[in-house]
């Protein structure tokens, strides 16, 4: 699909969508809990569709009710189910941990980069603890009861990794331990699993970066939960915001344990003017310069910050990038690769990218790389453009954010599909 983008403002106000982050979560442990839950409001997106049709497939129960998602428990006979995770590193990193203490066997599926995104340290760690693996790569199947006992893992490389076992280790026969050999990028995701599974009755200890779990737990529902704005999606609004603005975001939760929230520190640093009342976020215009910024626990905003970084004075530096090399995209490459063609003076090293900022990019039409933070970035860049954006592979957007443009339409600004694929 490709879709055309005016340069322009964008101006006004929005309501978030719910947080994928925290839906992956609650609609797991629902589907764990002893009786059922509504989740609202409803998840949204291709990611949080595949989650929900993979605990389907493992016996849960989920339709539409009262405007959010009823959540049945999954039953205790799980035989042999077939879980197709497409391109959600998500569902693939919780789900495979919990598949091998709900079925003596599982086989997965997944689409696009999913079966070239790490996975090596968690396939060993299962290994380890009796789990037997058809391959090293997508598709593969599964067979054996996982044991509780000590998981040694990097906590570099994915947080996903540790949340998928503390989703699955409560359920397992034997109290655990999860010792982490290196320290966790993304310490907030985790923070968000643990939240989770505390609303669930589950109890984690935690000491520092080690894990304590004791096994044979019961998850208990809580018989409803508010899924709370989304700042990850918010934030590509929020960044429109420091290019023209104002922009307003309700539906933010100032508590949030969501990474992302960040982006509201660094769009004051580079000089946007960034109030916040409740649950309301307004972004204004600023002097925008260019910032160093560590974007090792925050590796989503990285594509914004890179556009704002070609449209700020002076130079913008995202260090601690290495990781972006394993998303939907290379991401380092593919946001490189967006900038250059607009005219950005961009370097890409091995685990950052340096972006001289300029007073304009200059539009045409670009990929998205598959990649829906990719169109993100594509979608804000086209703010500071001389000339139109055409953005081919537009539907990648579908995977996190499905109304993104028609919410960029309700602000102001012009979103038009030119040709379906």
């Amino acid at each position: 699909m490709r879709v055309l983008i005016k340069p322009g403002p964008l101006n006004g106000e929005l309501a978030a969508q719910p947080a994928k982050a925290e839906a992956h979560r609650w609609l797991i442990c629902a589907a764990l809990a002893d009786t059922p839950t509504l989740i609202c409001p409803a998840p949204v997106g291709e990611d949080t569709a595949a989650t929900g049709d993979c605990l389907r497939q493992l016996g849960a129960s989920l339709k539409t009710q009262d405007g959010g998602l009823l959540v049945r428990p999954l039953g205790k006979d799980v035989c042999s189910p077939l879980l197709d995770c497409r391109e959600s590193g998500a569902s693939l990193r919780f789900l495979l941990p919990l598949s091998t203490v709900l079925a003596q066997d599982a086989a997965f599926r997944g689409a696009g980069r999913l079966p070239k995104r790490p996975l090596g340290d968690l396939i060993s760690a299962l290994r380890e603890h009796g789990i037997s693996f058809s391959g090293e790569k997508l598709p593969f199947s599964v067979r054996g009861r996982l044991r509780g006992g000590l998981f040694c893992l990097p906590g570099h490389i994915s947080s996903q990794y540790i949340s998928g076992l503390l989703l699955a280790l409560p359920l397992a026969k034997e109290d655990s331990e999860i010792r982490l050999a290196t320290p966790l990028q993304s310490p907030g995701y985790v923070k968000m699993t643990l939240a989770a599974l505390k609303d669930f009755d589950i109890e984690i200890k935690q000491e520092k970066e080690n894990f304590y779990i004791a096994g044979r737990q019961s998850y208990k529902s809580p018989g409803r939960i508010d899924i709370k704005g989304d700042w990850s999606g918010a934030a590509f609004f929020l960044a429109a915001g420091a290019l023209f603005g104002p922009v307003g975001i309700h539906g933010l939760d100032p508590c949030s344990l969501q990474p992302d929230k960040e982006i509201l520190r660094l769009l004051a640093a580079f000089g946007a003017l960034v109030k916040q009342r409740e649950d309301t976020v307004t972004v204004s215009r600023g002097s925008l310069i260019g910032q160093e910024i560590d974007i090792a626990a925050t590796a989503d905003l990285a594509p914004l910050l890179a556009v704002l970084g070609a449209l700020a004075r002076g130079r913008t530096v995202l260090k601690n990038a290495a990781r972006l090399r394993h998303k939907e995209s290379d991401r380092l490459k593919s946001i490189s690769a967006l900038l250059s063609s607009l005219g950005a003076l961009v370097t890409e090293n091995e685990d950052s990218l340096v972006i001289q900022g300029q007073e304009h990019l200059n539009g045409g039409e670009v990929r998205a790389f598959g990649d829906h933070r990719v169109v993100m970035a594509a979608a804000l860049a086209a703010c500071g453009c001389r000339r139109d954006i055409i953005i081919r592979g537009a539907e990648a957007i579908d995977k996190s954010y499905p109304g993104f443009f028609a919410d960029i339409r309700s602000l102001g600004g012009y979103a038009k599909t030119v040709q379906k694929a």
